[in-house]
């Protein structure tokens, strides 16, 4: 998710955003313990999201 995109959602949303985000994550990381993970970059791509929208939450 982009920043500009980030700082348009609510506190709620961004909260959901953030589950939904972790949720991502784990079955990435399970995919790649399994050895079915085909694009690698998208485990830092949803890492770096997570950052952004704690950082959000955290200004509001």
């Amino acid at each position: 998710m982009k920043i500009k995109e980030i700082k348009k959602l609510s506190e709620d949303q961004l909260s959901q955003n953030l589950n939904k985000l972790k949720k991502d994550l784990f079955n990435l990381r399970f995919k790649k313990v399994n050895g079915q993970l085909t694009n690698p970059s998208k485990l830092n791509e949803i890492k770096k999201s997570i950052a952004r929208t704690n950082t959000f939450l955290r200004k509001k």
